[in-house]
């Protein structure tokens, strides 16, 4: 799955009471500020900002839980512990003033019918110009002279060809737009019934 950039939260959650607790501790904004530079284990955080190890490691799980920083990468301590790497999450935070997660849920639910329209419409490109191609062989063996009086005869007997309209173009519009419609219909119903 994707990595998200993107912190959204809405002011009535209570995870947003948290994260504001987290960014408005100066501690905790010093070791942001010290992680920007480069990843970090919990005792060299403490040594570098002049801090008691427990309130770094204090701080330091109160960022985890707001989702601003990881602790993916471990090194093991010649006592055998494992010594994790706090690195930034890489997050921006968005706060909604209303509760969008519902629009963001519905446009993960119609994502993977885009990509099935995407995908349908490019294999219909596929048949549409294989089935227009005209055959090349046709004039290959001929010589110089002979060549343009084939054409010419090939032409007048060959089935004319007849601009056909982007069926693939106009499948993918119709797709999207349909989709479009349904999330529009559904957000309309959605607030109706509140």
């Amino acid at each position: 799955m994707a990595k998200s950039n993107f912190l959204l939260v809405d002011l009535n959650e209570p995870k947003t009471k948290k994260l504001a607790e987290t960014i408005t501790s100066e501690t905790s904004r010093k070791i942001l500020n010290h992680l920007v530079e480069k990843e970090e284990t919990e005792t060299n955080i403490a040594k570098m900002l002049n801090l008691p190890i427990s309130t770094v490691h204090y701080h330091l799980q109160k960022l985890q839980e707001a989702h601003l920083i990881t602790a993916k990468e471990f090194h093991y301590s010649q006592k055998g512990r494992e010594v994790l790497h706090y690195k930034l999450a890489n997050k921006y935070i968005i706060i909604a003033p209303k509760n969008i997660s519902g629009l963001k849920e519905k446009l993960k639910g119609i994502l993977p019918a885009a990509i099935a329209a995407l995908g349908i419409s490019a294999i219909i490109k596929f048949i549409q110009s294989a089935s227009q191609a005209v055959p090349m062989g046709a004039t290959e063996s001929l010589s110089a002279d002979a060549a343009p009086q084939a054409v010419m005869k090939f032409a007048a007997t060959a089935p004319q060809v007849v601009e056909q309209p982007d069926i693939a173009l106009w499948f993918l519009v119709g797709s999207l737009a349909a989709l479009v419609i349904y999330l529009l219909v559904d957000l309309i119903r959605e607030r109706l019934n509140k």
